[in-house]
């Protein structure tokens, strides 16, 4: 009898950190800017990309500095689950903690990392420029629909 894979005999909590972070599915729109309505607290995205993304890979050029030079990045934790409703909906953090299965193309899945980016489910799919390229007041011009 095969063992199960651990996203789905473990809670996020569970997980090690090389399990947590290889949850990731580097479709990077999380790096897309957000923009919070103050009033209903409802996030909406962007077409607006993080500069330190690497446009080929789809991967942070800085990951380990990531939140130093961008205050605003956000570094997912197992204890903030409850709290990941702001992230998009095919997010794999997201999806186990809904109790949802990874998606087809997930790399866990595909043993390919380049598979989101086969499937058009990246940021590469979305983004129109970068925050270096915009003011921030300008956000609000770029949500997608």
């Amino acid at each position: 009898m095969s063992q199960e894979v651990f996203w789905r005999r473990k809670t996020l909590q569970e997980m090690t950190s090389s399990e947590w972070e290889s949850l990731c599915d580097g479709c990077a729109l999380c790096c897309l800017h957000k923009v919070e309505d103050e009033d209903t607290q409802e996030v909406f995205y962007t077409t607006v990309l993080c500069h330190l993304l690497d446009r080929e890979s789809c991967s942070c050029t800085e990951y380990e500095r990531r939140c130093q030079l961008v205050p605003s990045c956000v570094k997912l934790r197992p204890e903030d689950v409850e709290a990941f409703h702001w992230l998009p909906p095919t997010c794999s953090y997201r999806l186990i903690h809904e109790g949802k299965d990874l998606p087809d193309w997930h790399p866990l899945l595909t043993g390919d990392r380049s598979s989101v980016i086969k499937a058009r489910a990246s940021v590469l799919s979305y983004y129109e420029v970068l925050d270096n390229e915009i003011h921030e007041e300008e956000l609000i011009n770029f949500v997608i629909d």
